[in-house]
């Protein structure tokens, strides 16, 4: 199980291969909140999301001999970039399993990055059983996007800066809103935060209708989705919690919020306009929380993970044409 030496060993391994992101502000961000509100961009990280830290954690901490094999990964594009980018830097060969509907952006910039794309359809088939069965018949090793030990301490590293950055700014008690799919950044996030600043406490936010996790939570039980397709917060669609990160959640994290598609959009927005940084309707679901749900966070100041900002230029534009006029 990941703890906070492995989150630290990670950093270690990422030191000069990620980018330390910085805490913004806007006063007209705050105003709309009703509280301060911090926000980390995680779309400023290479390849445009957090997840090139677990990438990089995971492929870097391979042997010379898994590596020289090659790796496998599924995903509807952020880790896939984040494997990709690593893989190749690393000189391992990557195959990414991604479905057919995502971003038209995310699958070439995968291809960009030198990996090898596997489509498939995310409501009839199974990314799990093809990347089992792929990796069984070509000897790749499995990078698990969320349910994997070493992605989620290199997700934690976001949190290992989250305390240090609250802490200069004053701020020792907040929750740490996380936009959140499997689990694995707010897992490895809430790990960081635990040892590091306790009086910082994870909060998972996701899109109406893939609740999983805040309905999990509330259950004390894992619970999964209806449905693989309906929102377009395509980065956080996933079945259900995963195997490995909601023991850490139920035990860390405080309970989940919802956010609506229509606020994602408007939180894009908002990103533009206030703090000049362009966010994907997955990577905005907690800054949409924060902004747009005040009585679901108590405490002057709220900190945010906008996680990525590899969107397409439609739905951007749809977001912009919208709310883009504050």
């Amino acid at each position: 199980m990941t703890d906070i030496t492995m989150i630290e060993a990670a950093a270690a391994r990422l030191e000069g291969h990620v980018r330390r992101t910085p805490l913004l502000s806007s006063p007209f961000l705050d105003r709309l909140a009703g509280q301060r509100v911090l926000v980390k961009p995680e779309c400023l990280q290479h390849t445009g999301s957090f997840k090139a830290r677990g990438g990089w954690a995971a492929v870097s901490a391979l042997d010379a001999a898994a590596r020289r094999a090659g790796v496998i990964a599924y995903s509807s594009g952020n880790h896939a970039q984040g494997v990709a980018r690593a893989a190749a830097a690393l000189g391992a060969p990557a195959v990414i399993v991604m479905p057919s509907d995502a971003p038209r952006l995310k699958i070439e910039n995968t291809r960009a990055l030198g990996a090898e794309v596997v489509l498939y359809d995310r409501a009839r088939e199974s990314r799990e059983e093809i990347g089992d069965r792929m990796a069984a018949d070509r000897g790749l090793t499995l990078i698990k996007p969320y349910d994997e030990p070493e992605v989620i301490a290199g997700q934690g590293t976001c949190g290992l800066e989250i305390a240090e950055q609250a802490a200069a700014a004053g701020v020792t008690e907040a929750d740490v809103l996380v936009c959140c799919g499997g689990g694995g950044l707010t897992a490895g996030i809430a790990l960081a935060l635990e040892a590091r600043a306790p009086g910082l406490r994870a909060r998972p936010c996701e899109p109406e209708g893939f609740d999983d996790t805040a309905r999990s939570l509330a259950a004390g039980r894992v619970l999964g989705n209806d449905r693989l397709t309906g929102s377009i917060c395509d980065a956080i669609m996933t079945p259900e919690p995963g195997q490995l990160t909601f023991p850490i959640l139920r035990k860390l994290c405080g309970p989940g919020i919802v956010a609506s598609d229509e606020d994602c959009l408007r939180a894009m927005a908002q990103a533009f306009l206030r703090l000049k940084i362009v966010l994907e309707p997955g990577g905005a679901v907690a800054l949409a929380a924060a902004l747009f749900q005040p009585d679901a966070v108590a405490g002057d100041t709220v900190i945010v993970v906008a996680t990525g900002g590899n969107t397409d230029a439609a739905t951007y534009t749809a977001a912009l044409e919208r709310f883009g006029t504050g």
